[in-house]
Order: C-alpha cells, then sequence, then structure tokens
C-alpha cells in the first residue's frame, strides 16, 4: 500500500494540543472585575467551545496520510490460468508422495518449495490423511485460489516415487517450466510398473523366505514360506480387482498363513523343523506394506489428524491380519488339524551374524524390488538391510533386548539412509522403510497372538507393538540425527524442525 502525506496546513492553523489552553480572549473575558457578559460575548464563547471538541475527536487535516484507492495491496502473481495450472501442478506431486507412504511433513515442504520456485510466494498447504489443500494468497483485490486434491488409492512404487523427486529437483533449479512439468509428471503417473507383476509375486515370496532364515529356519522352511507368501500375493491381487477392502485382504492373507503351516505339518509332506516360522514369515511380508514408519513421523512432527489416521490404518490392518491368523488356526481345529506349538527363537551367538546379515539383505533387497525399485534403490537398500540386520544381530548377542535393539538398529539405519541416500540420489524413506522391514515383528506378532488365545496373555502381543513403534521411531531419530552431519546444508535446512523423508530438503525453493 503506497502511503503519501498531503501538504501542511499554513503556520497559523493551530495543532491539537493548542486546544489544552484556554484563547487568549477567553482568559481576558474570565478577568474581568464586574461578571456581566453581554450577549455578543457568550455567543462567542460558545462558538470557541463547539470549535474546541471538534478539534480533540478530530486531528488536523493535514496529518493525515492520503491513501491512493487505485492501489493494489499483495504480491504480483502470474495471470489466473498459470495460478491453476502451478497449483494443479503441486497438489498432485503431493499426491504421489502421500501415497508412497511420504510424511506429511515432506508433503508440505515440496509444495511450499514447488509454489514459491514457481512464482506463488503466499500460499497455505494444508496436508491430512486423505486429501492436500492448498490456498494461494493473491492480495486484498482478489480473492485466494483454493486446489483440493483426494488421495485416493495408496501403492508402494518407488520408481514412480523417485522420478517425482527427480522432477522436482528439476522445478527447483528452474530446468523445466510449469507445463513442461505438468506434463512429464502425467507421463510419470500413467506410465505402468517398470517390472511386470509376476516379478514382484517373486519378490514377495523371497522375501518371505529370507526372514525365515533370518529367524533360524533351514531351507524347506525358506522354500515354503516363499510358496505360501508368493500364493498370498497372487490371492491378494485377484481380491483387489474385485475391489475387496484391504481389511478383509489381509484377513485371507492371515488366514492362508497359518491353515497352510498347519496343513503342511499334518500332512508330512515336508521334514519342518520349525513350520510356525512360515507363519511369521508371512506375517512379516503382511506387515511390511503398512505406513508404520509415516505414522510415527507425523505423530512427531505435529500432523496429529494425519498420524492419527496413519495409525488407525496401521491398526484396523494389523487386527484383520490377526483375525485371519486365529481363524485359520481354529479352522484347522475344527478339521482336526494337529496344532503345533510355537516355538522360541533361538538365542543368537556369533556363529549366527553372517546368516543373519545375508538373510537382512535379501529381505531388505526383495521388498525394494516388490515395490518396483530400480536398480540403484534395490542395492541401495540391500546395503541398508545388511546394516540394519548386522547392528540387531550384534545387539541381541549381547542380550541387550529386542525392542531396545530394534530401536537402535532402526536409527542406525536412518542415520546411514539420512546421510548417504541423497548423495547417492536415493529417497531416504526407500533406504529406511526397506533397511526396517527384515526386522518387523512377524513372529512376535504370531507368538502374542498364539499366548493371547491360549493363555489370555496380552504382554506378548502388546510386545510386538511396542517392537513395531521402537523401529519407526528409530527410523525417525535418525534421519533427525543426520540432519547436521550431511554436507553441504544451508541455513535453512539447517534450521528445519523435524526429519524429512522425501522432497527437497529446503523448504524456500532453492536447490540443495
Amino acid at each position: 500500500m503506497k502511503l503519501k502525506p498531503r501538504a501542511r496546513a499554513a503556520a497559523n492553523r493551530r495543532h491539537a494540543w493548542q486546544i489544552l489552553e484556554a484563547p487568549s480572549e477567553d482568559r481576558k473575558n474570565d478577568t474581568k472585575q464586574d461578571g456581566k457578559r453581554s450577549s455578543r460575548q457568550q455567543q462567542q464563547r460558545s462558538s470557541n467551545l463547539r470549535q474546541r471538541a471538534w478539534q480533540i475527536l478530530e486531528a488536523p487535516t493535514g496529518e493525515h496520510p492520503a491513501v491512493e484507492t487505485d492501489a493494489a495491496m499483495g504480491p504480483q502473481l502470474p495471470d489466473e490460468a498459470t495460478v491453476h495450472l502451478v497449483l494443479d501442478l503441486v497438489v498432485r506431486i503431493g499426491e504421489v508422495q502421500m501415497a508412497s507412504g511420504a510424511g506429511a511433513q515432506d508433503v508440505t515442504a515440496t509444495i511450499l518449495a514447488l509454489t514459491r520456485a514457481l512464482g506463488l510466494p503466499h500460499c497455505e498447504v494444508d496436508v491430512i490423511f486423505t486429501s492436500i489443500t492448498v490456498s494461494c494468497h493473491r492480495g486484498s483485490d482478489l480473492s485466494p485460489v483454493t486446489a483440493l486434491r483426494v488421495v485416493r488409492s495408496r501403492s508402494l512404487d518407488y520408481t514412480r516415487l523417485s522420478a517425482t523427486e527427480r522432477l522436482v529437483q528439476k522445478l527447483l533449479r528452474n530446468k523445466l517450466s510449469a507445463e513442461e512439468a505438468y506434463a512429464e509428471l502425467h507421463r510419470v503417473t500413467d506410465a505402468g510398473h517398470p517390472y511386470p507383476r509376476w516379478v514382484s509375486t517373486l519378490a514377495w515370496g523371497g522375501m518371505a523366505g529370507s526372514i525365515s532364515l533370518l529367524l533360524g529356519g533351514d531351507g524347506w522352511t525358506a522354500l515354503v514360506a516363499f510358496v505360501i507368501s508368493a500364493a498370498i500375493d497372487r490371492v491378494g491381487r485377484m481380491l483387489n480387482r474385485a475391489n475387496m477392502p484391504f481389511f478383509f485382504q489381509q484377513v485371507v492373507g492371515g488366514v492362508l498363513a497359518s491353515s497352510a503351516a498347519i496343513g503342511v505339518v499334518n500332512l508330512d509332506i515336508l521334514p519342518l523343523e520349525r513350520p510356525t516360522l512360515v507363519v511369521a514369515a508371512a506375517l512379516t511380508v503382511l506387515l511390511s506394506g503398512l505406513s508404520t514408519v509415516s505414522a510415527v513421523q507425523d505423530a512427531i512432527t505435529g500432523y496429529y489428524v494425519t498420524a492419527a489416521g496413519r495409525s488407525l490404518e496401521v491398526a484396523l490392518m494389523s487386527a484383520g491380519l490377526i483375525t485371519g491368523v486365529a481363524g485359520g488356526i481354529q479352522l484347522a481345529e475344527y478339521l482336526g488339524s494337529e496344532r503345533t506349538p510355537v516355538p522360541s527363537v533361538p538365542a543368537l551367538d556369533v556363529q549366527n551374524l553372517p546368516m543373519i546379515v545375508l538373510a537382512g539383505t535379501g529381505a531388505a533387497a526383495c521388498f525394494a524390488l516388490a515395490c518396483y525399485a530400480s536398480l540403484r534403490p534395490l542395492l541401495v537398500a540391500a546395503c541398508a538391510g545388511a546394516v540394519g540386520a548386522a547392528a540387531y544381530g550384534t545387539l541381541m548377542v549381547i542380550d541387550l533386548g529386542a525392542i531396545t535393539s530394534s530401536a537402535v538398529a532402526a536409527t542406525v539405519v536412518g542415520f546411514g539412509g539420512g546421510v548417504m541416500a541423497r548423495r547417492l540420489k536415493v529417497t531416504p524413506l526407500v533406504v529406511a522403510v526397506s533397511g526396517i522391514t527384515p526386522l518387523l515383528p512377524g513372529f512376535a506378532t504370531y507368538r502374542g497372538l498364539s499366548e493371547l488365545a491360549d493363555f489370555g496373555n496380552l504382554t506378548p502381543l502388546m510386545g510386538a507393538v511396542a517392537t513395531g513403534i521402537a523401529l519407526a521411531a528409530g527410523v525417525v531419530f535418525g534421519e533427525f540425527l543426520a540432519q547436521p552431519v550431511r554436507t553441504g546444508l544451508g541455513r535453512l535446512e539447517r534450521k528445519l524442525a523435524g526429519p524429512r523423508m522425501a522432497g527437497p530438503l529446503n523448504p524456500g525453493g532453492s536447490p540443495e
């Protein structure tokens, strides 16, 4: 708003403070000894009093600033078509990030950086679990423009997430215009998966086999876990085509995992030493797709509505999985099958560490492959799985406890991913989630469910929940610790509150 003072009044104009003193002619009239005043003098005094009261209520006109009515207040923005294009572009980018499991803080920072880089400096972003809203303020003369995008589906496609991250960096470095970026984003989102669907099915089976080896199973156990998890993935694919809610897909997966393992034991098809490890491996696979890390990250960074939504989703999907496992056990007992007791995981020693590291590497790599990661993120995820499994195995050897060992191992994974992932041009979210996948409490969940069904003991199941929270919180804390260590940081990045696992490091919009 442009302001300009008007010309000052003449030198003999009275200022407001002068009215506090009576005029000189009034003082002369007050000193008269006869006490008698004429009618003309009384009228003059009344007029002076009215003028004095008016000056008290209103300052002299020369002291008032004059506002130019034709001056618009607010930023100079592009034309309206460009504003709509930019807002639609940024909410679509945020949708890809949310669907891939990015935290609400990462999505918010990404959108704010993009709007500033594309010429919209004054925007407000509201991210919740199912929608993204961006409002652009256009000053006092124009109403704000608001764009809303609903996140309807969630799928783990790390190739799409990585391509979107590269698109964001190009926009921030002014290598693409908004129109070119919009067309490129359409190509990214409309493109199919980089691998056939059967490759993902084999990857889920390979992940289950690696988890069974990590828990102490033999080769036959790994083979059965591979077959059962691959079959569960194909059945879930068919149910997904029929638009069955994901909760019931989890129930079906739990039923297939438990009943198949019990069936293999009772039919003596294969000589399994620990058949229930098959169920534990299958449960780990089914738990890996849940957004536990994002839920904890949102809660820590203050996005409580989104954290509540994600936590409710994780709890509901886990409840469906537990319901399915319990239903499978009850069905097997009803059909006369012999129930296999849940074994305890053998104590880890130094001799088991190489196998644990190898199994953790395979599980993390298979998870990244099942989520359609390209070659470089897949290799980095395999390294993260090896580091996490090595840290977990080492801490378990010294009897530090499962929950503490999981938290420390996840912190190491988050720290390493935060420092190295961006230097290797890999999204830290891919490294973090893949690195802790081998440590998910699938066996603890199955054991806790068995204890609850047989003896009504809820403690083991709560231990499994605590392990999952420890893993997620450890990853977030490791990424937080990596911020001051990461080289090449700007001043704004050092001042960021909370960890960052996706999107640009600098919310101000400048490149890294």
